[in-house]
This record gives structure tokens, C-alpha cells and sequence, in this order.
């Protein structure tokens, strides 16, 4: 049985709403794209969503006591907390630059979590 999603697209600033139709997990239909990266965000959306992971570690000798770190592409969504979860764990020492891989291949992921800032 297919079942319609109503979604907002995200890939550029005009916002299409799409109409996505969706059977056995599948997309088999968007409708209200205006180019043909809404298509292929709905169905990425829709079969394995991914985000981006932006939070904080500690660090030692810093000049404050949090260094922002992002993740370096895209993970997938239902990973985000677990990966969230270990870095809390992680300490690292000063100094810091941005683009530092802060821990590599999180979670056995393939995606490295870097630093977003500078921090002596």
C-alpha cells in the first residue's frame, strides 16, 4: 500500500513542498520539485536520512573549556545521539586548529569529527 509524505525540501532557499509517494519503503513518486535535487533529497530523506553532527568536547589548557567540533560529511540520523554519546567522553589538549580530526572514523562510520575552531 503506498502512503503519500508531505515534505519541504532543503537543498536550496526556494523551499519546494513536495509530495512524496512512498511503497514497500520505496519512493516511487515526488511531485512539486522545481529541479531535480528535491527528487533525489526526498528519496534520500525518505530511505536513509542523514545529518550533520555539530556539539562540543573538552579540552585541556584551553582558553575556555569546550572546543566546538562538527562532523566532517553527513551521518546517518539514527546514529547522531550514539555518536552525540561518545563525545561526551572525549577530552583533548591545546592547542587546536580548525580542520584537526578530533576523532577519526566515529562509531566505525567512516566520518571523522573535526574541529571547528581554533583554540590555543
Amino acid at each position: 500500500m503506498a502512503e503519500t509524505r508531505v515534505m519541504n525540501c532543503i537543498m536550496c532557499p526556494m523551499g519546494c513542498e513536495m509530495t512524496v509517494t512512498v511503497e514497500n519503503g520505496k519512493v516511487i513518486d515526488v511531485k512539486g520539485n522545481t529541479c531535480p535535487r528535491g527528487a533525489k533529497y526526498a528519496n534520500d530523506e525518505v530511505t536513509a536520512p542523514k545529518r550533520m553532527l555539530t556539539t562540543t568536547v573538552r579540552i585541556e589548557g584551553g582558553m575556555l573549556p569546550l572546543l566546538p567540533v562538527v562532523s566532517e560529511t553527513v551521518l546517518p540520523k539514527e546514529k547522531v545521539l550514539d555518536c552525540a554519546a561518545f563525545l561526551r567522553g572525549v577530552t583533548v589538549k591545546a592547542p587546536v586548529k580548525t580542520g584537526d580530526v578530533i576523532v577519526k572514523d566515529i562509531l566505525g562510520l567512516g566520518v571523522n569529527i573535526i574541529a571547528s575552531r581554533d583554540m590555543l
